[in-house]
């Protein structure tokens, strides 16, 4: 008499419950999950378990939460018998006083598993008898089930919660947009979204691996408005809130979406995204008239709050390390990231040019640290402006500083070394510099100890000039 799938399983644990106390649950693959869509007699029903297999016991990393004795029997379409569940690592407790578990695939008719029933008991229990009455009833309502169009679709609200986890997870912000354009087309069902974020200058986020047509043809025309197109179209949402078009003929749209127009977009759903300032604006499209419903506008503005809110923390995580890899005086590196750099030194090819900046203490101990610290930061871009593309140029101490250059010959590292001198005297400030190649099998301290020991050389030479170390 069911006449959806949840109905049939519904009153399937029902049945169950009126010939047996055991805690009763069914459990139907839902995009990539087994989702409870029925339980009874339960303290606590998991909602959700993965469908992966059991417990490997080669591996005990493998005996996580996420292995349960119901992904078991899905992915395996075996039943399960646990006489004793403190005996089986992927038992699923719901109460503290159950002893044993019988669970059993739901098969279609052609004998593919579309989800589990489970019955776990606190008392004794014939479970020989019972696996008989469980696996006739798993196998109607299996029948059953696909009669009425199979197990239920995914909900917007599961698919919402599915693509925040995968936002929350995104590792860089290419992936966090990839992440946000997928879920609001999955979970609008428009053909097409693009995000714009407003930045310095406006620009379109990253597209997905396989935008469609539609995507493909509004990301070229946003391209072509350009920047102050692209403003407008923030500042709009900001100002006004999200909006959507009613998919309805015969009613142009205004100057702002002109260019969705042009591409074939004929529904629109425009959210904003983060503050005016910083952050942006996401356009969901179709070239079809529809009339997207208001929960749909609700959704995406959810989503749009999710994914400013891991993007502000993606954000907020890179200048965290940039402060922590960075010298606050020059913006330089410092010593964290310089020894990893030189760990991986080239022998023969990566050269060292170990700095120090003649008479530093004297213009500390004469005009203070303030002019110290300003002679410091002219002299690092100074310094910088003097090394070419790639190069990398590091604070190591308080007047200390240390380049690494790629070079194929150790001739070309002084001649480099020689234009930094040349850069320092251009500020009216003076520097010795010692150079270094590593040797093979010799480590990235002792090339830079060799560099050290050449900068002595030139500091017990009058300073201001550049030696190469060759032992």
């Amino acid at each position: 008499m069911a006449s959806t799938a949840l109905e049939a399983c519904q009153w399937t644990v029902t049945a169950l419950a009126r010939y047996t106390p055991a805690a009763a649950s069914i459990l139907l693959r839902v995009h990539d999950r087994l989702r409870c869509v029925a339980a009874t007699g339960a303290w606590q029903v998991f909602s959700a378990v993965p469908p992966e297999t059991g417990y490997d016991s080669s591996d005990a990393a493998r005996r996580a939460l996420e292995r349960s004795v119901v992904g078991r029997v899905y992915a395996s379409g075996e039943p399960a018998v646990v006489a004793d569940v403190t005996a089986d690592p992927d038992h699923l407790p719901v109460r503290p006083d159950v002893t044993a578990e019988l669970c059993v695939p739901v098969l279609d008719p052609a004998g593919r598993p579309i989800g589990v029933l489970d019955l776990q008991w606190s008392g004794p229990v014939e479970l020989a008898r019972w696996r008989e009455t469980a696996e006739r009833l798993a196998r109607r309502l299996g029948a059953r089930i696909v009669a009425l169009g199979g197990p239920p679709a995914e909900s917007r609200g599961e698919k919402l919660l599915r693509h925040a986890a995968a936002m929350t997870a995104a590792a860089t912000e290419w992936d966090l947009m990839t992440a946000a354009i997928d879920a609001a087309r999955d979970v609008s069902t428009l053909r097409a979204a693009v995000l714009i974020l407003a930045e310095r200058e406006p620009r379109l986020g990253a597209p997905t691996g396989t935008p469609g047509e539609l995507e493909s043809r509004i990301r070229a025309e946003l391209a072509e408005a350009g920047p102050a197109a692209l403003s407008r179209l923030i500042a709009r949402a900001h100002r006004h809130g999200s909006a959507y078009t009613l998919g309805e003929a015969g009613h142009p749209p205004t100057g702002d979406y002109l260019p969705l127009a042009r591409a074939g977009a004929r529904t629109l759903v425009a959210v904003p995204v983060g503050p005016p300032d910083t952050g942006g604006v996401l356009l969901v499209a179709d070239e079809r008239l529809l009339r997207p419903d208001p929960t749909t506008v609700n959704l995406m503005e959810l989503l749009a709050g999710q994914a400013w809110a891991c993007l502000d923390r993606l954000r907020t995580l890179a200048r965290l390390r940039e402060q922590a890899s960075s010298d606050p005086l020059t913006g330089l590196r410092h010593t964290g990231p310089f020894g990893q750099r030189i760990a991986s030194a080239t022998p023969g090819r990566t050269a060292l040019l170990a700095i120090d900046v003649d008479g530093f203490k004297d213009v500390n101990d004469t005009y203070g640290h303030q002019a110290g610290d300003r002679l410091l930061v002219g002299l690092a871009r100074a310094l910088e402006g003097a090394l070419r593309q790639g190069d990398e140029l590091y604070r190591t101490g308080g007047d200390e500083f240390v380049a690494v250059i790629e070079v194929s010959r150790p001739e070309e590292a002084v001649r480099i070394a020689e234009r930094l001198t040349e850069a320092a005297r251009r500020t009216g400030r003076t520097i010795s510099v010692g150079v270094a190649l590593p040797h093979p099998g010799e480590s990235a301290e002792r090339t830079l100890l060799r560099a050290d020991q050449a900068l002595y050389a030139v500091k017990r030479h009058g300073r201001d000039g550049v030696h190469l170390s060759a032992a």
